[in-house]
């Protein structure tokens, strides 16, 4: 269970300082019951980022307005009309089929380790990728979990200089135990959970 309101808007707001205007946080609310997203909403959190369609759709049919909704789980083009419906941008655009339902501002995401449990885009991939769809406004990445922040700075990196090579300017990157690092490297939206609530 969450903890109070006033816990969640003081952790939020320290994250928000910490960051600074020019980054954007967005809540991750996968682990969150429909109960619970109540508390966020008390506590002033603006921005959620949901991972299932179908929770989104569940969330959204019970706090519509409360929030601005972004989706930052694997999208899967027979969701898309969900997504288009609910969100103001989708983080994890990866594959052309989504692409073609796709109709609102997205994030390509690049699959940086090689991975094969991870969905994205091949950085050489890339280029043919934003061909098509019209409106990406940046990128976004999940470097291999790990312990030490550090360890995702080489990712970070990568996925900035890919952007500036394709003239993209937002970067979706960064969680709860590595966000600091990617704010350094150019982060202009970090997905965060535990650190806001209280679970780490």
């Amino acid at each position: 269970m969450l903890t109070s309101p006033d816990a969640l808007r003081e952790r939020y707001e320290r994250v928000r300082e910490e960051v600074g205007q020019g980054v954007t946080v967005v809540v991750a609310t996968k682990y969150v019951s429909i109960d619970e997203l109540a508390l966020l909403a008390e506590a002033g959190i603006e921005i959620v980022g949901e991972n299932r369609a179908q929770d989104l759709e569940a969330k959204h049919a019970r706090y519509g307005d409360a929030f601005r909704w972004h989706f930052i789980g694997h999208l899967q083009s027979r969701k898309a009309k969900s997504v288009n419906a609910i969100c103001e941008l989708c983080h994890s655009l990866d594959s052309a089929s989504a692409a073609a339902r796709l109709t609102i501002p997205a994030l390509v995401e690049v699959n940086l380790s090689g991975e094969e449990s991870k969905s994205g885009v091949a950085p050489d991939e890339l280029p043919a990728f934003l061909a098509l769809y019209s409106d990406v406004r940046g990128l976004m990445t999940m470097p291999p979990f790990t312990e030490d922040p550090e360890a995702s700075r080489p990712y970070f990196r990568r996925l900035r200089e890919l952007a500036e090579a394709h003239g993209l300017r937002e970067l979706s990157m960064g969680t709860s135990q590595d966000y600091r690092v990617a704010v350094e490297e150019g982060a202009t939206h970090v997905r965060l959970g535990s650190t806001v609530f209280g679970r780490n």
